[in-house]
């Protein structure tokens, strides 16, 4: 009976044995592994710092300091101020010089009545700012109307209205602009639409020349109402 316990406790030993090299493979294993991923999280590390020392940072007080020159190149004279604004968009459009440049060559190019040039940089322009993103809609519906591309129009004043959500300033100046455009359509239950809506949402917008209920009049008797 005695050598049948000595037997069981010796297998016993060597099972917890066998468990115990077992787990310290593993652990040996998992430390491996995790020296890899330690490893690899420093090469990322190393890569994302070696990216924005020596290649983002560089590049975007480049791109800034491209845009700051503009300003005084161009001195008030829109035809160099879009050339120039543009240059700087093409090389520098995946950061924040370059969309500004973008939304700025867009204004100077409109004011040339150059609408097409003005929608390319409009379509390069990105920002997360929305004030900045309706105004900008706003600018590309412009342009389309100038071509004639109501439709196109009309879709982008509606996105810079969802943009500026509710902007007391924006959204009735906008609403102005899609009520001209149903007009040259003769879409004239859409622009009453639009002038009854800045009555009943934006009461203390002035218009300058003339009331809104004038507008609503015309748009009434228009309907033969």
């Amino acid at each position: 009976m005695a050598n049948n316990h000595e037997a069981e406790e010796a297998n016993a030993i060597e099972k917890i044995n066998d468990n115990l090299s077992s787990a310290t493979e593993k652990i040996a294993n998992n430390k491996k592994v995790i020296y890899w991923t330690i490893g690899g999280i420093l090469v990322i590390a190393a890569f994302i710092v070696s990216y924005l020392y020596i290649y983002r940072n560089p590049r975007l007080n480049r791109s800034f300091e491209a845009y700051n020159q503009v300003e005084i190149l161009a001195q008030g004279n829109d035809s160099t101020a879009a050339a120039e604004y543009a240059k700087v968009a093409d090389k520098f459009g995946g950061n924040d010089a370059g969309h500004i440049a973008a939304l700025n060559a867009a204004e100077h190019y409109y004011t040339l009545g150059k609408y097409k040039e003005a929608l390319n940089y409009l379509d390069k322009f990105s920002t997360s700012e929305p004030i900045l993103a309706a105004n900008a809609l706003v600018l590309k519906g412009d342009c389309q109307v100038n071509l004639k591309q109501y439709d196109q129009a009309i879709d982008s004043y509606k996105k810079a209205v969802k943009k500026a959500k509710g902007n007391g300033q924006i959204v009735p100046r906008v609403l102005l602009k899609e009520a001209n455009v149903y007009d040259a359509q003769k879409k004239y239950d859409l622009a009453l639409e639009c002038y009854q809506t800045i009555k009943k949402d934006y009461p203390d917008f002035a218009l300058g020349n003339g009331s809104i209920d004038a507008y609503i009049g015309r748009e009434q008797g228009r309907l033969g109402k």
